[in-house]
Protein backbone atom coordinates (compact mmCIF):
# COMPACT_ATOMS: atom_id res chain seq x y z
CA UNK A 1 0.00 0.00 0.00
CA UNK A 2 1.30 3.43 -0.91
CA UNK A 3 1.20 6.15 1.74
CA UNK A 4 -1.62 8.66 1.71
CA UNK A 5 -0.86 12.28 0.87
CA UNK A 6 -1.54 14.73 3.72
CA UNK A 7 -1.87 18.08 1.95
CA UNK A 8 -4.50 20.70 1.30
CA UNK A 9 -5.50 21.54 -2.26
CA UNK A 10 -3.66 24.86 -1.93
CA UNK A 11 -0.45 23.08 -0.92
CA UNK A 12 -0.86 20.54 -3.71
CA UNK A 13 -1.17 23.29 -6.32
CA UNK A 14 1.79 25.27 -4.96
CA UNK A 15 3.99 22.14 -4.87
CA UNK A 16 3.13 21.30 -8.48
CA UNK A 17 3.82 24.88 -9.58
CA UNK A 18 7.27 24.73 -7.97
CA UNK A 19 8.03 21.52 -9.92
CA UNK A 20 6.58 22.58 -13.30
CA UNK A 21 6.42 26.40 -13.34
CA UNK A 22 6.56 26.83 -17.12
CA UNK A 23 4.58 23.77 -18.14
CA UNK A 24 1.05 24.28 -19.48
CA UNK A 25 -1.53 23.64 -16.78
CA UNK A 26 -4.75 24.51 -18.62
CA UNK A 27 -5.64 24.74 -22.31
CA UNK A 28 -9.06 25.81 -23.61
CA UNK A 29 -9.06 25.14 -27.35
CA UNK A 30 -12.41 26.92 -27.90
CA UNK A 31 -11.25 30.07 -26.08
CA UNK A 32 -7.65 29.99 -27.34
CA UNK A 33 -6.71 30.29 -23.66
CA UNK A 34 -3.52 28.85 -22.17
CA UNK A 35 -2.11 29.07 -18.66
CA UNK A 36 1.25 27.78 -17.55
CA UNK A 37 1.25 26.45 -13.99
CA UNK A 38 2.74 29.77 -12.81
CA UNK A 39 0.06 31.81 -14.62
CA UNK A 40 -2.64 29.45 -13.32
CA UNK A 41 -1.40 29.94 -9.76
CA UNK A 42 -1.33 33.74 -10.18
CA UNK A 43 -4.95 34.05 -11.33
CA UNK A 44 -6.09 31.56 -8.66
CA UNK A 45 -4.37 33.63 -5.96
CA UNK A 46 -5.96 36.81 -7.32
CA UNK A 47 -9.43 35.19 -7.28
CA UNK A 48 -8.78 33.80 -3.79
CA UNK A 49 -7.94 37.27 -2.52
CA UNK A 50 -11.03 38.61 -4.29
CA UNK A 51 -13.21 36.11 -2.41
CA UNK A 52 -11.52 37.13 0.86
CA UNK A 53 -12.27 40.77 0.08
CA UNK A 54 -15.99 39.95 -0.01
CA UNK A 55 -15.75 38.83 3.60
CA UNK A 56 -15.89 35.11 2.78
CA UNK A 57 -14.56 33.24 5.79
CA UNK A 58 -13.04 29.83 6.23
CA UNK A 59 -15.88 27.27 6.19
CA UNK A 60 -18.31 29.52 4.29
CA UNK A 61 -20.17 27.88 1.41
CA UNK A 62 -19.70 29.15 -2.16
CA UNK A 63 -22.05 27.71 -4.80
CA UNK A 64 -21.08 27.70 -8.46
CA UNK A 65 -23.65 27.28 -11.24
CA UNK A 66 -21.83 27.15 -14.56
CA UNK A 67 -20.51 24.88 -17.29
CA UNK A 68 -16.79 24.02 -17.56
CA UNK A 69 -15.70 27.62 -18.01
CA UNK A 70 -12.16 28.70 -17.05
CA UNK A 71 -13.59 30.59 -14.07
CA UNK A 72 -15.02 27.31 -12.69
CA UNK A 73 -11.65 25.63 -12.31
CA UNK A 74 -10.07 28.87 -11.05
CA UNK A 75 -12.81 29.08 -8.40
CA UNK A 76 -12.27 25.43 -7.46
CA UNK A 77 -8.67 26.09 -6.42
CA UNK A 78 -9.23 29.68 -5.18
CA UNK A 79 -11.99 28.64 -2.78
CA UNK A 80 -9.83 25.75 -1.52
CA UNK A 81 -6.92 28.11 -0.80
CA UNK A 82 -9.06 30.19 1.56
CA UNK A 83 -10.79 27.19 3.16
CA UNK A 84 -14.24 27.97 1.74
CA UNK A 85 -16.44 25.01 0.75
CA UNK A 86 -17.25 24.80 -2.96
CA UNK A 87 -20.86 23.72 -3.53
CA UNK A 88 -21.26 22.43 -7.08
CA UNK A 89 -24.56 23.03 -8.88
CA UNK A 90 -25.80 20.84 -11.73
CA UNK A 91 -26.07 22.92 -14.91
CA UNK A 92 -29.47 21.33 -15.66
CA UNK A 93 -31.04 22.60 -12.43
CA UNK A 94 -34.26 24.53 -12.60
CA UNK A 95 -35.66 27.01 -10.09
CA UNK A 96 -37.01 24.59 -7.45
CA UNK A 97 -33.82 22.51 -7.43
CA UNK A 98 -31.64 25.64 -7.21
CA UNK A 99 -33.72 27.07 -4.35
CA UNK A 100 -33.47 23.82 -2.38
CA UNK A 101 -29.70 23.52 -2.88
CA UNK A 102 -28.90 27.13 -1.96
CA UNK A 103 -31.09 26.97 1.13
CA UNK A 104 -30.04 23.51 2.35
CA UNK A 105 -26.33 24.18 1.75
CA UNK A 106 -26.38 27.53 3.63
CA UNK A 107 -24.52 29.10 0.71
CA UNK A 108 -23.52 32.72 1.30
CA UNK A 109 -22.23 33.27 -2.24
CA UNK A 110 -23.39 32.19 -5.70
CA UNK A 111 -21.21 32.34 -8.79
CA UNK A 112 -23.16 31.91 -12.03
CA UNK A 113 -22.97 32.33 -15.78
CA UNK A 114 -25.70 33.85 -17.94
CA UNK A 115 -27.33 30.87 -19.64
CA UNK A 116 -26.98 27.21 -20.53
CA UNK A 117 -28.76 25.37 -23.35
CA UNK A 118 -31.30 28.20 -23.72
CA UNK A 119 -31.99 28.33 -19.96
CA UNK A 120 -31.47 31.90 -18.71
CA UNK A 121 -29.75 31.54 -15.34
CA UNK A 122 -29.97 35.27 -14.61
CA UNK A 123 -33.75 35.30 -15.10
CA UNK A 124 -34.13 32.19 -12.92
CA UNK A 125 -32.11 33.85 -10.16
CA UNK A 126 -34.03 37.14 -10.39
CA UNK A 127 -37.26 35.12 -10.21
CA UNK A 128 -35.98 33.30 -7.12
CA UNK A 129 -34.58 36.47 -5.51
CA UNK A 130 -36.59 39.45 -6.85
CA UNK A 131 -34.93 41.58 -4.15
CA UNK A 132 -31.66 41.29 -6.10
CA UNK A 133 -32.68 43.96 -8.65
CA UNK A 134 -32.83 46.60 -5.89
CA UNK A 135 -29.99 45.24 -3.74
CA UNK A 136 -26.62 46.83 -3.15
CA UNK A 137 -23.85 44.60 -4.44
CA UNK A 138 -22.84 42.14 -1.71
CA UNK A 139 -25.81 43.03 0.48
CA UNK A 140 -28.58 40.81 -0.86
CA UNK A 141 -31.43 40.27 1.60
CA UNK A 142 -33.54 37.58 -0.03
CA UNK A 143 -36.74 36.36 1.59
CA UNK A 144 -36.32 32.79 0.39
CA UNK A 145 -32.55 32.64 0.92
CA UNK A 146 -31.64 34.73 3.99
CA UNK A 147 -27.97 33.59 4.10
CA UNK A 148 -27.21 34.42 0.45
CA UNK A 149 -25.34 37.75 0.25
CA UNK A 150 -22.91 37.75 -2.69
CA UNK A 151 -23.74 37.09 -6.35
CA UNK A 152 -20.83 36.93 -8.80
CA UNK A 153 -21.59 36.95 -12.52
CA UNK A 154 -19.13 35.21 -14.82
CA UNK A 155 -18.65 37.97 -17.33
CA UNK A 156 -17.64 41.61 -17.53
CA UNK A 157 -21.21 42.97 -17.90
CA UNK A 158 -22.87 44.71 -14.97
CA UNK A 159 -26.14 43.31 -13.63
CA UNK A 160 -28.22 44.70 -10.76
CA UNK A 161 -27.09 43.37 -7.38
CA UNK A 162 -24.14 41.39 -8.77
CA UNK A 163 -20.37 41.61 -8.87
CA UNK A 164 -18.77 40.79 -12.21
CA UNK A 165 -15.85 38.37 -12.41
CA UNK A 166 -13.68 41.37 -13.32
CA UNK A 167 -14.84 43.12 -10.12
CA UNK A 168 -13.81 40.07 -8.11
CA UNK A 169 -10.29 39.99 -9.56
CA UNK A 170 -9.88 43.74 -9.08
CA UNK A 171 -11.02 43.51 -5.45
CA UNK A 172 -8.30 40.91 -4.90
CA UNK A 173 -5.78 43.80 -4.99
CA UNK A 174 -7.14 45.03 -1.65
CA UNK A 175 -5.91 41.86 0.11
CA UNK A 176 -2.18 41.30 0.65
CA UNK A 177 -0.30 38.17 -0.41
CA UNK A 178 0.61 37.73 3.24
CA UNK A 179 -3.06 37.64 4.27
CA UNK A 180 -3.72 34.93 1.67
CA UNK A 181 -0.65 33.01 2.86
CA UNK A 182 -1.89 33.13 6.47
CA UNK A 183 -5.39 32.03 5.45
CA UNK A 184 -4.08 29.15 3.31
CA UNK A 185 -1.81 27.96 6.13
CA UNK A 186 -4.82 27.87 8.41
CA UNK A 187 -6.51 25.19 6.28
CA UNK A 188 -6.03 21.49 6.99
CA UNK A 189 -6.29 18.24 4.97
CA UNK A 190 -9.15 16.76 7.03
CA UNK A 191 -11.44 19.79 6.60
CA UNK A 192 -14.46 19.71 4.26
CA UNK A 193 -13.73 21.62 1.06
CA UNK A 194 -16.22 20.33 -1.53
CA UNK A 195 -19.94 19.61 -1.38
CA UNK A 196 -21.91 17.92 -4.12
CA UNK A 197 -25.61 17.14 -4.10
CA UNK A 198 -26.82 13.64 -4.77
CA UNK A 199 -30.45 12.53 -4.59
CA UNK A 200 -31.70 9.78 -2.36
CA UNK A 201 -34.68 7.50 -1.93
CA UNK A 202 -36.28 10.20 0.21
CA UNK A 203 -36.48 12.40 -2.86
CA UNK A 204 -34.48 15.14 -1.18
CA UNK A 205 -30.94 15.74 -2.48
CA UNK A 206 -28.18 15.35 0.10
CA UNK A 207 -25.02 17.45 0.34
CA UNK A 208 -22.03 15.07 0.27
CA UNK A 209 -19.22 16.60 2.35
CA UNK A 210 -15.76 15.82 0.93
CA UNK A 211 -12.42 16.83 2.48
CA UNK A 212 -9.10 17.89 0.91
CA UNK A 213 -7.73 14.47 1.88
CA UNK A 214 -10.74 12.61 0.40
CA UNK A 215 -10.47 14.06 -3.07
CA UNK A 216 -6.69 14.62 -3.36
CA UNK A 217 -5.91 10.98 -2.60
CA UNK A 218 -8.71 9.75 -4.84
CA UNK A 219 -7.43 11.93 -7.70
CA UNK A 220 -3.89 10.57 -7.21
CA UNK A 221 -5.07 6.94 -7.19
CA UNK A 222 -7.27 7.43 -10.25
CA UNK A 223 -4.29 8.95 -12.11
CA UNK A 224 -2.04 6.06 -11.06
CA UNK A 225 -4.46 3.53 -12.56
CA UNK A 226 -4.00 5.32 -15.90
CA UNK A 227 -0.24 5.84 -15.40
CA UNK A 228 -0.75 9.61 -15.72
CA UNK A 229 2.39 11.73 -15.32
CA UNK A 230 3.44 15.31 -16.10
CA UNK A 231 3.88 14.44 -19.78
CA UNK A 232 0.17 13.67 -20.20
CA UNK A 233 -2.63 15.88 -21.47
CA UNK A 234 -6.13 15.01 -20.28
CA UNK A 235 -9.15 16.00 -22.41
CA UNK A 236 -12.05 16.67 -19.99
CA UNK A 237 -15.47 16.98 -21.67
CA UNK A 238 -17.32 15.68 -18.58
CA UNK A 239 -18.96 18.31 -16.33
CA UNK A 240 -16.95 19.86 -13.51
CA UNK A 241 -19.99 19.82 -11.20
CA UNK A 242 -19.57 16.04 -10.90
CA UNK A 243 -16.55 14.39 -9.26
CA UNK A 244 -15.68 12.95 -12.69
CA UNK A 245 -14.77 16.45 -13.84
CA UNK A 246 -13.44 18.18 -10.71
CA UNK A 247 -11.67 15.27 -8.98
CA UNK A 248 -10.74 12.70 -11.65
CA UNK A 249 -10.16 15.53 -14.14
CA UNK A 250 -8.88 18.88 -12.85
CA UNK A 251 -7.52 17.69 -9.50
CA UNK A 252 -5.82 14.61 -10.99
CA UNK A 253 -4.14 16.91 -13.52
CA UNK A 254 -2.77 19.21 -10.80
CA UNK A 255 -1.75 16.25 -8.63
CA UNK A 256 0.46 14.86 -11.41
CA UNK A 257 1.53 18.02 -13.25
CA UNK A 258 -0.43 16.91 -16.32
CA UNK A 259 -2.11 19.44 -18.64
CA UNK A 260 -5.90 19.66 -18.46
CA UNK A 261 -7.76 20.31 -21.73
CA UNK A 262 -11.38 20.97 -20.67
CA UNK A 263 -14.36 21.55 -22.94
CA UNK A 264 -16.82 24.21 -21.83
CA UNK A 265 -19.62 21.81 -22.72
CA UNK A 266 -19.66 18.46 -24.45
CA UNK A 267 -19.63 18.47 -28.24
CA UNK A 268 -18.25 15.37 -30.01
CA UNK A 269 -16.62 17.37 -32.81
CA UNK A 270 -14.92 19.74 -30.35
CA UNK A 271 -13.58 16.71 -28.46
CA UNK A 272 -12.04 15.29 -31.63
CA UNK A 273 -10.53 18.69 -32.50
CA UNK A 274 -9.11 19.17 -29.03
CA UNK A 275 -7.53 15.70 -28.91
CA UNK A 276 -5.89 16.19 -32.32
CA UNK A 277 -4.79 19.81 -31.83
CA UNK A 278 -3.32 19.33 -28.35
CA UNK A 279 -2.05 15.74 -28.78
CA UNK A 280 -4.11 14.64 -25.79
CA UNK A 281 -2.99 11.34 -24.30
CA UNK A 282 -6.08 10.72 -22.13
CA UNK A 283 -9.80 11.17 -22.78
CA UNK A 284 -12.65 11.04 -20.27
CA UNK A 285 -16.32 10.35 -20.83
CA UNK A 286 -19.45 8.35 -20.16
CA UNK A 287 -20.20 5.68 -22.79
CA UNK A 288 -22.73 7.91 -24.58
CA UNK A 289 -19.99 10.51 -25.15
CA UNK A 290 -17.62 7.96 -26.67
CA UNK A 291 -20.48 6.65 -28.85
CA UNK A 292 -21.19 10.20 -30.12
CA UNK A 293 -17.50 10.76 -30.93
CA UNK A 294 -17.08 7.42 -32.72
CA UNK A 295 -20.28 7.91 -34.73
CA UNK A 296 -19.61 11.50 -35.76
CA UNK A 297 -19.43 11.66 -39.58
CA UNK A 298 -16.09 13.54 -39.35
CA UNK A 299 -14.51 10.98 -37.00
CA UNK A 300 -12.25 9.47 -39.72
CA UNK A 301 -10.77 12.91 -40.52
CA UNK A 302 -9.13 13.32 -37.11
CA UNK A 303 -5.74 12.03 -36.05
CA UNK A 304 -6.14 10.62 -32.55
CA UNK A 305 -2.86 8.72 -32.50
CA UNK A 306 -1.71 10.59 -29.39
CA UNK A 307 -4.42 8.90 -27.27
CA UNK A 308 -3.23 6.23 -24.86
CA UNK A 309 -5.55 6.06 -21.88
CA UNK A 310 -8.51 7.71 -20.17
CA UNK A 311 -11.58 6.78 -18.15
CA UNK A 312 -15.00 5.55 -19.14
CA UNK A 313 -17.46 5.64 -16.25
CA UNK A 314 -21.04 6.51 -15.32
CA UNK A 315 -22.74 3.44 -16.78
CA UNK A 316 -21.75 0.00 -18.13
CA UNK A 317 -19.65 0.03 -21.29
CA UNK A 318 -20.88 -2.07 -24.23
CA UNK A 319 -18.22 -4.48 -25.49
CA UNK A 320 -18.32 -3.19 -29.07
CA UNK A 321 -17.80 0.40 -27.92
CA UNK A 322 -14.80 -0.56 -25.81
CA UNK A 323 -13.27 -2.38 -28.81
CA UNK A 324 -13.76 0.71 -30.99
CA UNK A 325 -12.24 3.02 -28.36
CA UNK A 326 -9.19 0.73 -28.20
CA UNK A 327 -8.80 -0.05 -31.90
CA UNK A 328 -10.26 2.99 -33.71
CA UNK A 329 -9.42 5.75 -31.21
CA UNK A 330 -6.15 4.13 -30.21
CA UNK A 331 -6.77 4.43 -26.45
CA UNK A 332 -5.32 0.97 -25.84
CA UNK A 333 -4.96 1.62 -22.09
CA UNK A 334 -8.44 3.09 -21.48
CA UNK A 335 -9.77 2.27 -17.99
CA UNK A 336 -13.19 1.72 -16.45
CA UNK A 337 -13.98 3.34 -13.08
CA UNK A 338 -16.80 2.76 -10.63
CA UNK A 339 -17.85 4.69 -7.57
CA UNK A 340 -20.22 7.27 -6.19
CA UNK A 341 -19.99 10.83 -4.91
CA UNK A 342 -19.98 9.57 -1.31
CA UNK A 343 -16.68 7.79 -2.11
CA UNK A 344 -14.86 10.84 -3.52
CA UNK A 345 -15.85 9.24 -6.08
CA UNK A 346 -13.87 6.17 -7.26
CA UNK A 347 -13.96 2.88 -5.39
CA UNK A 348 -12.62 0.53 -8.07
CA UNK A 349 -10.94 0.87 -11.44
CA UNK A 350 -9.42 -1.34 -14.10
CA UNK A 351 -5.71 -0.93 -14.78
CA UNK A 352 -3.96 -0.17 -18.06
CA UNK A 353 -2.80 -3.79 -18.45
CA UNK A 354 -6.25 -5.37 -17.96
CA UNK A 355 -7.78 -7.27 -20.88
CA UNK A 356 -10.66 -5.79 -22.89
CA UNK A 357 -12.85 -8.55 -21.49
CA UNK A 358 -12.09 -7.45 -17.92
CA UNK A 359 -12.75 -3.83 -18.85
CA UNK A 360 -16.24 -4.58 -20.15
CA UNK A 361 -17.27 -7.37 -17.77
CA UNK A 362 -16.03 -5.83 -14.50
CA UNK A 363 -15.52 -2.43 -12.87
CA UNK A 364 -11.96 -3.31 -11.90
CA UNK A 365 -10.54 -3.85 -8.43
CA UNK A 366 -10.28 -1.57 -5.40
CA UNK A 367 -7.95 1.44 -5.53
CA UNK A 368 -4.90 1.62 -3.24
CA UNK A 369 -5.80 2.11 0.43
CA UNK A 370 -9.44 1.25 -0.32
CA UNK A 371 -11.20 -1.70 1.28
CA UNK A 372 -14.19 -3.43 -0.32
CA UNK A 373 -16.44 -6.25 0.80
CA UNK A 374 -19.71 -7.85 -0.27
CA UNK A 375 -22.33 -8.24 2.46
CA UNK A 376 -25.78 -9.74 2.86
CA UNK A 377 -28.11 -6.70 2.55
CA UNK A 378 -30.27 -7.95 5.42
CA UNK A 379 -27.80 -9.39 7.96
CA UNK A 380 -24.82 -7.24 6.83
CA UNK A 381 -22.62 -10.35 7.23
CA UNK A 382 -19.72 -10.62 4.77
CA UNK A 383 -20.42 -13.11 1.97
CA UNK A 384 -18.12 -15.72 0.37
CA UNK A 385 -16.25 -14.93 -2.86
CA UNK A 386 -18.57 -14.97 -5.86
CA UNK A 387 -21.82 -14.46 -3.92
CA UNK A 388 -24.01 -11.48 -4.79
CA UNK A 389 -24.66 -8.91 -2.09
CA UNK A 390 -24.34 -5.20 -1.28
CA UNK A 391 -20.99 -3.61 -2.08
CA UNK A 392 -19.46 -1.81 0.91
CA UNK A 393 -16.25 0.19 1.04
CA UNK A 394 -14.03 1.72 3.71
CA UNK A 395 -10.98 3.99 3.66
CA UNK A 396 -9.68 7.53 3.21
CA UNK A 397 -12.20 8.13 0.41
CA UNK A 398 -15.41 7.80 2.45
CA UNK A 399 -17.21 11.15 2.78
CA UNK A 400 -17.40 13.05 6.06
CA UNK A 401 -21.18 12.67 5.85
CA UNK A 402 -24.30 14.35 4.47
CA UNK A 403 -24.59 18.03 5.37
CA UNK A 404 -27.08 18.57 8.22
CA UNK A 405 -28.46 15.03 7.76
CA UNK A 406 -27.02 12.92 10.59
CA UNK A 407 -29.68 10.20 10.34
CA UNK A 408 -29.09 9.65 6.61
CA UNK A 409 -25.33 9.63 7.28
CA UNK A 410 -25.77 6.89 9.91
CA UNK A 411 -27.89 4.88 7.47
CA UNK A 412 -25.11 5.06 4.86
CA UNK A 413 -21.91 4.75 6.94
CA UNK A 414 -22.03 2.12 9.67
CA UNK A 415 -20.31 2.31 13.04
CA UNK A 416 -17.23 0.52 11.69
CA UNK A 417 -16.76 3.12 8.95
CA UNK A 418 -18.11 1.04 6.05
CA UNK A 419 -19.96 3.00 3.37
CA UNK A 420 -22.97 1.01 2.14
CA UNK A 421 -23.26 1.81 -1.57
CA UNK A 422 -26.74 0.44 -2.19
CA UNK A 423 -25.34 -1.39 -5.24
CA UNK A 424 -25.46 -5.16 -5.66
CA UNK A 425 -22.21 -6.76 -6.77
CA UNK A 426 -20.04 -9.86 -6.85
CA UNK A 427 -16.28 -10.07 -6.31
CA UNK A 428 -13.96 -12.76 -7.74
CA UNK A 429 -10.87 -14.29 -6.14
CA UNK A 430 -8.63 -11.61 -7.67
CA UNK A 431 -10.76 -8.79 -6.27
CA UNK A 432 -12.45 -7.76 -9.52
CA UNK A 433 -15.97 -6.44 -9.01
CA UNK A 434 -19.08 -6.89 -11.14
CA UNK A 435 -22.05 -4.59 -10.46
CA UNK A 436 -25.17 -6.73 -10.80
CA UNK A 437 -27.99 -4.42 -9.79
CA UNK A 438 -29.20 -1.80 -7.36
CA UNK A 439 -30.85 -2.04 -3.99
CA UNK A 440 -32.45 1.29 -4.77
CA UNK A 441 -34.41 1.90 -7.93
CA UNK A 442 -31.93 4.46 -9.22
CA UNK A 443 -32.06 5.22 -12.94
CA UNK A 444 -28.79 6.00 -14.75
CA UNK A 445 -29.51 8.01 -17.89
CA UNK A 446 -26.42 8.99 -19.89
CA UNK A 447 -24.26 8.99 -16.76
CA UNK A 448 -26.74 11.07 -14.71
CA UNK A 449 -28.16 9.45 -11.57
CA UNK A 450 -31.93 9.89 -11.36
CA UNK A 451 -33.90 8.87 -8.29
CA UNK A 452 -37.55 7.95 -9.01
CA UNK A 453 -38.79 9.22 -5.65
CA UNK A 454 -37.62 12.76 -6.42
CA UNK A 455 -39.66 12.81 -9.67
CA UNK A 456 -42.62 11.13 -7.95
CA UNK A 457 -42.60 13.77 -5.19
CA UNK A 458 -42.69 16.51 -7.80
CA UNK A 459 -45.44 14.94 -9.95
CA UNK A 460 -47.60 14.51 -6.84
CA UNK A 461 -47.86 18.31 -6.79
CA UNK A 462 -49.83 18.24 -10.07
CA UNK A 463 -53.48 18.95 -9.16
CA UNK A 464 -54.81 16.12 -11.38
CA UNK A 465 -52.35 13.40 -10.31
CA UNK A 466 -53.77 10.89 -7.83
CA UNK A 467 -50.73 8.57 -7.69
CA UNK A 468 -47.48 8.13 -9.62
CA UNK A 469 -44.75 5.52 -9.90
CA UNK A 470 -41.49 6.17 -11.76
CA UNK A 471 -39.16 3.47 -13.10
CA UNK A 472 -36.20 3.21 -15.46
CA UNK A 473 -36.54 1.39 -18.77
CA UNK A 474 -33.77 0.30 -21.18
CA UNK A 475 -32.66 2.72 -23.87
CA UNK A 476 -30.02 2.13 -26.55
CA UNK A 477 -28.68 5.67 -26.57
CA UNK A 478 -28.77 6.69 -22.89
CA UNK A 479 -28.70 3.30 -21.15
CA UNK A 480 -32.00 4.05 -19.42
CA UNK A 481 -34.95 6.40 -19.79
CA UNK A 482 -37.48 7.64 -17.25
CA UNK A 483 -41.00 6.16 -17.39
CA UNK A 484 -43.88 7.52 -15.27
CA UNK A 485 -47.04 5.53 -14.54
CA UNK A 486 -49.81 7.84 -13.41
CA UNK A 487 -53.22 7.38 -11.80
CA UNK A 488 -55.45 10.36 -12.56
CA UNK A 489 -57.81 11.79 -9.93
CA UNK A 490 -61.45 10.67 -10.39
CA UNK A 491 -63.37 12.88 -12.77
CA UNK A 492 -60.18 14.45 -14.24
CA UNK A 493 -58.49 13.95 -17.61
CA UNK A 494 -54.77 14.20 -18.24
CA UNK A 495 -52.44 13.52 -21.15
CA UNK A 496 -48.72 12.99 -21.73
CA UNK A 497 -47.98 16.46 -23.08
CA UNK A 498 -49.60 18.13 -20.02
CA UNK A 499 -47.31 16.15 -17.72
CA UNK A 500 -44.17 16.99 -19.70
CA UNK A 501 -45.14 20.67 -19.90
CA UNK A 502 -45.69 20.71 -16.12
CA UNK A 503 -42.14 19.42 -15.59
CA UNK A 504 -40.44 21.94 -17.88
CA UNK A 505 -38.72 24.72 -15.96
CA UNK A 506 -39.28 22.98 -12.63
CA UNK A 507 -37.07 19.89 -12.84
CA UNK A 508 -34.03 19.16 -14.99
CA UNK A 509 -34.77 18.12 -18.56
CA UNK A 510 -33.01 14.78 -18.09
CA UNK A 511 -35.44 13.94 -15.25
CA UNK A 512 -38.59 14.66 -17.30
CA UNK A 513 -40.34 11.33 -18.03
CA UNK A 514 -39.66 10.11 -21.55
CA UNK A 515 -42.55 7.65 -21.34
CA UNK A 516 -45.84 8.55 -19.65
CA UNK A 517 -48.46 5.84 -19.18
CA UNK A 518 -51.85 6.17 -17.48
CA UNK A 519 -53.14 3.26 -15.41
CA UNK A 520 -56.23 2.57 -13.30
CA UNK A 521 -54.37 0.16 -11.03
CA UNK A 522 -50.78 -0.82 -10.27
CA UNK A 523 -49.56 -4.43 -10.12
CA UNK A 524 -49.31 -5.33 -6.42
CA UNK A 525 -47.86 -8.05 -4.23
CA UNK A 526 -50.14 -9.92 -1.84
CA UNK A 527 -48.94 -7.60 0.93
CA UNK A 528 -49.90 -4.52 -1.06
CA UNK A 529 -46.46 -3.43 -2.32
CA UNK A 530 -46.29 -2.03 -5.84
CA UNK A 531 -44.27 -4.26 -8.18
CA UNK A 532 -42.12 -1.77 -10.07
CA UNK A 533 -40.49 -4.52 -12.15
CA UNK A 534 -43.91 -5.30 -13.65
CA UNK A 535 -44.38 -1.63 -14.56
CA UNK A 536 -40.98 -1.77 -16.25
CA UNK A 537 -42.07 -4.87 -18.17
CA UNK A 538 -45.16 -3.04 -19.48
CA UNK A 539 -42.96 -0.45 -21.25
CA UNK A 540 -40.41 -3.04 -22.38
CA UNK A 541 -43.14 -5.15 -23.99
CA UNK A 542 -44.46 -2.18 -25.96
CA UNK A 543 -40.89 -1.17 -26.93
CA UNK A 544 -39.63 -4.57 -28.01
CA UNK A 545 -42.77 -6.33 -29.21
Amino acid sequence: MEKLVHKTIGQLLDDTVSKYPDKEAVVYVEEDLRYTYTEFQQIINQAAKGLMSLGIKKGDHIAIWASNKPEWVITQFASAKIGAVLVTVNTSYQIKELEYLLRQSDSTTLILMDEFKSENYLEILYQLCPELRQSKVGELKANKLPLLKNIIYLGSDNHPGMYSWTDLLEKGSTISDEDLFIRQNNTFPQEVINMQYTSGTTGFPKGVMLTHSNIINNAINVAECQKITSVDKICIPVPFFHCFGCVMGTLASVATGATMVPLIMFDPLQVLRAVEQEDCTALYGVPTMFIAELNHPDFPKYNLSSLRTGIMAGSPCPTEIMKKVVHEMGATEITIAYGQTEASPVISQTRTHDSIERRVSTVGSALNNVEVKIVDPVTREELPTGDQGELCTRGYHVMRGYYKMPDQTKDTIDEDGWLHTGDLATMDKEGYLVITGRLKDMIIRGGENIYPREIEEFLYTHPKVFDVQVVGVPDEKFGEQVAAFIKVKPGETLNESEIKEYCKGNISNFKIPFFVEFLDNYPMTASGKIQKFKLRELVEKSLFS
